[in-house]
This record gives C-alpha cells, sequence and structure tokens, in this order.
C-alpha cells in the first residue's frame, strides 16, 4: 500500500527524499469523514502497483501527502518543487467560504477564508508550469471554476429538485467529442449523455466568459435527452501538447468505483476507525445504487475522466 500522510500542520510535511514521488491530495473535506478521498488515495496506490516494476529499477517509490486545506489551511507551495500531480478531493459546504452560514448544503461549514488565496495562487502556478498536472472531483471543481472565473455557484432549488444524487446524466460538448482524450467518453453511446455519480447541492452556472486555453467538456443533461442544461459539469483548464488534460475537474464522483470496491473500502475505513458505524451505514445505502443497469458506462466514464489520467500521469512522471 502507498503511503499516506495526513497534513494537518508544517510539521506534518516529511523530509523531501529524491527517492520518492510525493503526489499532493487536497482533501477539500473540513474535518469531515469522506469516503472519496480514501478512494483517490486506493487509485493513487493502484496506479503506483501497475508501475512497481519501473519505480523499483528506477529506485523510485510513490507517497501521498493529504494537505487539509480547509480546516487547517495547509496548501501545498508549488514553489518548492516537489510535487508534479495534485489530486483534490469533494467536500461540504458552499464553495464560498465566506458564504457557508448564510447559503449552505449539505453542512454548515464555519471556516477560515483564508486558504483561499493561497490555493489560488496554486491553481496559478500549476497551470502556468507545463511539467505540473491537476486533477479534481466536485469541490475542488467549483473552487477552480471560481478561481478561473468560468462559472459561479448557485444553489439547487426545489425548482431543479433540490440536490442532485445518484446517478445522473451529462452531455458532452462538441469539443469533447472531438478531444483526444475525452472522446472516449462517447464509446458505448456517442448519440446521448454520458453516466456519472452525483452528489451536489450546487450548479455551476458558467459566467459568459471562458479563460484562455480552457474548453467546457460537458454540461449536466437537460430534461430533453441528449440536450445539454446550463450547468457546467466537466472543464478542462490546460493540456499536454499530444492533448492528454493536465489540468481538468468534475462536478461529479468518478474516483467512486464500483460497488464491491466501495465496500471494501468502507469495512477497511471502519475497521481502521476512520469512519464509525453511522457514516458506514449511511454510505453502505449508495452500493444498490452503484450496481445500477448503467454500472459499466459509467465505470467507463469514470476510468477517462480521472482514474486512466492518474495512471497516465504517474507513468509520465516515473518515465520522465
Amino acid at each position: 500500500m502507498t503511503d499516506l500522510v495526513r497534513v494537518r500542520a508544517p510539521g506534518d510535511i516529511p523530509a523531501h527524499d529524491d527517492t520518492i514521488i510525493d503526489i499532493a491530495l487536497l482533501d477539500m473535506n473540513c474535518g469531515y469523514a469522506n469516503v472519496g478521498h480514501d478512494a483517490i488515495a486506493l487509485v493513487i496506490a493502484d496506479a503506483a502497483a501497475e508501475l512497481a516494476s519501473e519505480l523499483a529499477a528506477r529506485g523510485l517509490r510513490v507517497r501521498v501527502l493529504s494537505y487539509a486545506v480547509r480546516d487547517k489551511l495547509m496548501v501545498p507551495d508549488h514553489g518548492a518543487g516537489r510535487h508534479r500531480l495534485y489530486l483534490g478531493t469533494g467536500g461540504p459546504g458552499h464553495l464560498d467560504p465566506r458564504r457557508n452560514n448564510a447559503d449552505r448544503g449539505s453542512e454548515e461549514i464555519d471556516e477560515d477564508p483564508a486558504w483561499e488565496p493561497h490555493l489560488w495562487a496554486l491553481f496559478d502556478a500549476i497551470a502556468a508550469d507545463e511539467r505540473a498536472a491537476l486533477y479534481g472531483v466536485c469541490h475542488t471543481f467549483g473552487l477552480i471554476c471560481r478561481w478561473s472565473g468560468v462559472a459561479e455557484p448557485v444553489l439547487r432549488g426545489p425548482e431543479k429538485g433540490g440536490p442532485m444524487g445518484g446517478v445522473g446524466t451529462n452531455v458532452l460538448t462538441p469539443q469533447a467529442l472531438e478531444h483526444p482524450w475525452f472522446a472516449r467518453m462517447a464509446l458505448y453511446a456517442p448519440e446521448a449523455g454520458v453516466p456519472v455519480l452525483d452528489s451536489r447541492h450546487y450548479d455551476l452556472l458558467p459566467s459568459g466568459s471562458m479563460r484562455a486555453g480552457a474548453t467546457a467538456i460537458a454540461y449536466e443533461a437537460a430534461m430533453t435527452e441528449g440536450i445539454p442544461g446550463e450547468a457546467l459539469t466537466m472543464l478542462e483548464i490546460a493540456h499536454d501538447s499530444d492533448g492528454m488534460p493536465r489540468f481538468f475537474a468534475v462536478n461529479s464522483h468518478p474516483e467512486i468505483s464500483d460497488a464491491d470496491r466501495v465496500g471494501a473500502l468502507l469495512e477497511r475505513m471502519l475497521a481502521d476507525g476512520t469512519i464509525d458505524r453511522s457514516v458506514y451505514e449511511q454510505r453502505s445505502a449508495i452500493l444498490p445504487m452503484l450496481r445500477e443497469d448503467r454500472s459499466e458506462h459509467r465505470l467507463w466514464v469514470g476510468r477517462v475522466a480521472f482514474t486512466d489520467l492518474v495512471r497516465e500521469r504517474l507513468a509520465r512522471i516515473v518515465r520522465g
């Protein structure tokens, strides 16, 4: 298993080691237990396992540094040159830390917004560094939309059925269907939307201006099948010269895989004390949903939108 170090204070950051590839996991959960965080750590562990022989041949190993961004104000410094791959989690509360007590979603989060300018600076640095990559889900997606000015969060009211949960549908943009990486998402059903695992209280509505170099990859599905709705759900900020996404995020949960794997992860988290019995039972309620009839297609979309990106990016770092 890949080592995971929780960074809640500066003293938690281990010494730099040239033989270790440190991946930065930006934990946006504000201290709340979250299965998605551990699911991302598992994606990294799987990717490292697939590259085990190459890592061994180069005398390298992989480690995950999980930075508690919102509750402990721990934001990595890209200028230190330690990280080339960043992964951002989901999380509770409003996407603007100053609005949590006035316009909240699933939780009332009392947080210090002091982390925000540091995170914005980190996003700026990653976007400007062609050797660095960031892939994010859910809350991180919303933060990227706010940072870039591409879209703003709007609470899903009763006119839209309230919070979105379960397996929903995204509609790929024409640019996505021609994209050297994302066109694969439409392999199963090129004429319709693609299934994603949703869990959100806020829609990200486009501001009317797109950041230079950024590309809208998908929108929520409207009531009419195959027609995009108003909310942006996938956004690429930058890509490599060969078209591989370098800075990309989604407003869904592609890190959550098949039911058996998630069930095993929940069992381990319960045994480790990461979650208690009530959280375990609450999260286990999703397992039947993960077995629904579009699961094969959903897992494929999740691979293209997240898992394969992590694996390929780590392989490029190891070989580069």
